[in-house]
Order: structure tokens, then sequence, then C-alpha cells
């Protein structure tokens, strides 16, 4: 008992010593502030650059938007609701892989929609239409002490931006609030000895390329339901269609590409939480996200914020609480190994006979019926039915049946013929004479008969010879 309270105590100390020692080396990480160099753009973001405000908005306006934090493969997977629109905002945490840029073109080649609001995109994400092609050009950069909450830095030497022609991105819009960093959007034209005949099919549907290298094994171009009802309307032309340019470039250009479309925005600021409210950028915002309606997805995957950790860790990352779980596993191992480990030496399981006195006597009667030999089973109960007699009888053992029949006949209510027949019968088994099975259990039978009129039984005949002897 002595041992085991100081391991307890011992126990405890270390416990306490360990939570003291997180507790003192614990340094609580200060948030970093935004900033338009490192800008932070995910939707859980409250911060400047953050889209916080933006989702918040739609969500509580009953707009069907929801956070999309799995990999594009699940964009081409037939399990579960799939978006109409994707939004993917400024530079994210993560970058873009060859192989989900092509899952992510080929799901807008399906009839998705796929809304890109950057100012330097990927290019793997802007592929060419037709005769054009998209490109943007940056001419002003942030810089480190930039403060993105500062209207007048951000927006110095900008003026607001009016459309450029009707479209349906551009309703309900008068002007927009560009920062003076929105990128210049470039609409190129292949060369037309390269693109042949392609000039002519401006009115037909675009064929869906791919590269000679492309090895990936896509699922067949299935429009969605809402394209197969507008197959019937006048296509229309591969051309990106420019809303809103300024002295610089375009500032939102959309065009198709397959099935769906693609919709480029060159500047994160006008649906960020430091600009959603300049002017009419927030109507831009939902002309340009909502679109023709339908789920909206704003990509969180890109963001850092995939489904790629158990939320109950995420939640306690960053603080000494996991490390004193782990700690606390680590005592536990050693209290279970402890435990199971010997002071001393090997004491011994405490014996316990478990065989019954009536096993012996099955066994013996099951070697003699196989032997055959009667005259040995007949033998052990003779002989202790022949001590029973003589000691009721009151004389010893080398005294003659004759004698030993009548003294118990004399004292009990038995025949002293029989009883002396009887006798002699087993003497002469006993000695060699023939008998079977039959007349030996005949004999035991009588023998038994015997016992039980003189009251000399099993534990009974015991106790009262006892009591006679003594």
């Amino acid at each position: 008992m002595r041992q085991r309270l100081l391991v307890i105590i011992s126990l405890i100390v270390v416990v306490v010593i360990l939570v003291l020692l997180n507790a003192a080396s614990y340094v609580k990480v200060e948030p970093t502030a935004d900033s338009e160099t490192t800008p932070d753009r995910s939707t859980f973001n409250a911060g400047a650059t953050g889209t916080r405000a933006l989702y918040d908005f739609l969500h509580e306006s009953g707009y069907p938007v929801g956070r999309w934090r799995e990999s594009t493969a699940s964009l081409l997977s037939f399990n579960g609701p799939k978006p109409a629109t994707m939004v993917v905002i400024g530079d994210t945490q993560v970058s873009f892989t060859k192989t989900e840029s092509k899952e992510l073109l080929h799901w807008v080649e399906m009839g998705g929609r796929l809304v890109i609001i950057d100012r330097t995109p990927d290019m793997n994400l802007l592929p060419a239409t037709g005769e054009w092609t998209i490109q943007t050009l940056a001419m002003n950069f942030p810089w480190p002490e930039l403060n993105p909450n500062d209207f007048d830095q951000m927006t110095r030497d900008a003026k607001p931006v009016s459309p450029s022609q009707p479209t349906l991105l551009g309703r309900n819009v008068e002007q927009i609030m560009p920062s003076r960093f929105a990128a210049a959007i470039t609409i190129g034209r292949h060369d037309s000895s390269k693109t042949g005949n392609k000039r002519g099919s401006s009115h037909q549907q675009p064929s869906i390329e791919r590269d000679e290298d492309d090895d990936d094994n896509f699922p067949p171009v299935t429009p969605s339901p809402e394209v197969k009802v507008k197959r019937n309307e006048p296509k229309g032309s591969p051309a990106p269609v420019t809303t809103f340019r300024n002295e610089r470039g375009a500032l939102l250009v959309d065009y198709a590409h397959g099935l769906g479309r693609i919709v480029l925005l060159s500047d994160p600021y006008m649906v960020a939480n430091n600009g959603i409210n300049r002017a009419d950028n927030l109507q831009l915002a939902i002309n340009v996200i909502m679109g023709d309606g339908g789920m909206v997805a704003f990509d969180e995957f890109h963001q850092g914020h995939a489904y790629t950790h158990n939320a109950l860790i995420q939640y306690f990352e960053g603080t000494p609480v996991l490390a004193i779980c782990g700690q606390l596993a680590l005592i536990g191992l050693a209290i279970v190994w402890s435990r199971g480990m010997r002071f001393a030496r090997p004491l011994p399981l405490p014996y316990v006979d478990r065989r019954s006195s009536l096993e012996f006597v099955a066994s013996m009667a099951e070697l003699q019926q196989r032997a055959g030999a009667y005259d040995l089973a007949l033998e052990n109960i003779y002989a202790r039915v022949r001590r029973v007699l003589v000691r009721h009888a009151g004389l010893n053992n080398s005294s003659p049946r004759a004698e030993i029949a009548a003294r118990v006949a004399s004292r009990s209510k038995l025949n002293q013929k029989q009883l002396e027949s009887l006798m002699r019968s087993c003497e002469d088994t006993i000695n060699g004479a023939r008998t079977t099975g039959r007349e030996s259990l005949q004999l035991v039978k009588r023998l038994r008969a015997i016992e039980s009129k003189l009251g000399l039984q099993g534990r009974a005949r015991d106790a009262k010879q006892e009591k006679i002897e003594i």
C-alpha cells in the first residue's frame, strides 16, 4: 500500500509540473493584420481583405450560397448536389495544380459557371475561346506599409467607372469604385493563319479542345438541364464581352467556354470587406456572383480551409490543450505498463482440487466392466459389507461366516441361513467361481439390501459405526 501511495503522489506531481510548464511556455499568437501584399480573401476572414461581409450579406438575404471545402474532383463526381457557380477570389493560399485546373475547366465545359476575381489570375483557368485570348496586366502594386482600411490610400488617382455597355452583369449599376491596384484585362486575337476557318464558325457552339498530352480520363460532356433547355436559343459569339472598362483596359469580362461561362473581374477590392460598400460595388458583386441563379459555392479549399483535419483538433489548434492531452496519454501508458510489472517474486496460484470422489469410482467401474472383472468389483463391495457386519456383530475379522451370520441374525430380523448363503456365494465368486454380470449384480443388490435393513448404508452407516466404536 505504501508503494502505491508513493506512485500516486509521484504521478500527481508530474501532472502538475507538466501543466505548469505548458502554461508557462504557451505564447498566444497575435493575429496578424490584413495586408494587401498578402491578402486573405477567404469568406471566413472578417478583416479588411476578407470577403466575410459579402458572404454574410448573400446568405442572410436568402441567396443560395455555400462554402466549397472539397477538391475540384468532387465537382465531377455524381454524388451529392453540385453548385451552378464556383467563385475563386484573389491569390489563393493553395495554388491550383494542373490536374485541378483541368477538372475545374471540364466542369465549366459541362455547363458550370466560373467566377474569377483576381488581379493576377492563374492563366490555366483562363483558356482561349475561339480566336480570342484573355490576359491581365497590373500597373500598380501594393506595398507592405499600405493600410487596406485607408480609403484614400486604396483609391488614390482611381475614378468611378460606369458600364461601357448594357449587359446583365451591369444591371442596376451606375458606377463602381475600383482600387488603384485594379488590373487591366486585355483581349487578344489569334493569328488568322493559325485559326483556319474558325472565324466562319463564330455562331456555332465552340468545340471542346483537348491538349495532346492530356491523359486524364474525364467523363463525357453532359450538359445540365438548364443548358439543354437553352440549346434551341440562338447561339452567341464566343468573343469575350466587356461590361466595365477604364482608361487602362477592361475591368469585367465574361465569355463562353464549352457549355458554361467564365467571368473575370480584375479587382478583388470591389468584393472585399474594405471596398464592398463603395459606390455600387455590392450590386456589381451580386450580379457577377449570382448570375442566372442556382447554387453558388465560394472556393475555400484553395483558401486553406479544406476538410482535411478533425474539427475538434482544429478548434484547439495553437493552444496547449493538444500537448497536455498527449502528455496525459503517455502518463496513462506508463501507469498501465507499471501496473503490469512485478515488484517481487511471483506468487503461486491457489490450488483448487476439482476432482470428485465419484470420478475415481466411475473410472474403476468402467475399467472393471470392460475387463469383465466382476469378481474384483464384488470383492470391493463384499469386503466393506463384511467389515460392517463384523462390527455390528461385535466380532473380529477372523470370525467364521456362520458365527457372523448367527450373531447378526440374533441382533436383527435377518434370516441366518439366507445371510450365511449370501456370504458363501460372494466368497466363492471372489475365490474364482464362474459368474456373469447379471449374477454379480444380484449379489450386490442383496448386499445393499442388508445394509439398508441394518441402517448402515452410506454416511449414516459410517456415523452409526463411529457411535458404536465410541
